[in-house]
């Protein structure tokens, strides 16, 4: 069974940073994606990054220029770095890791962020 485990979510301030951290069960090498998504309340679950086995990265238009997606081989996981946070942010974080038989999503980590 695969485990996703996301952290490194919280409160802070308009215009500050945060990073998540997404941990799985195995390497993440073994996925052919893994991505961000996020839910604000009344609204659907959004893609806000991805990053494909080959390194490719894709963006929501509402991030480019803000987020980064990287991949920590070291410590095998998959980050969001999230600079100049806007209160839209807020929402919980999903992340999700992608193969072909099935996705496997975390519990999900709560991005607050205040005006």
């Amino acid at each position: 069974q695969v485990h996703v485990v996301e952290s490194g979510g919280g409160l802070v301030q308009a215009g500050g940073s945060l990073r998540l951290s997404c941990a799985t069960s195995g390497s993440i090498f073994s996925f052919d994606a893994m991505g961000w998504y996020r839910q604000a309340p009344g609204k659907q679950r959004e893609l806000v990054a991805s990053i494909i086995s080959g390194g490719r990265t894709n963006y929501a238009d509402s991030v480019k220029g803000r987020f980064t997606i990287s991949r920590d081989i070291a410590k095998n996981t998959v980050n969001l770095q999230m600079n100049s946070l806007k209160p839209e942010d807020t929402a919980v974080y999903y992340c999700n890791a992608h193969r072909m038989n099935g996705d496997y999503w975390g519990q999900g980590t709560q991005v607050t962020v205040s005006s």
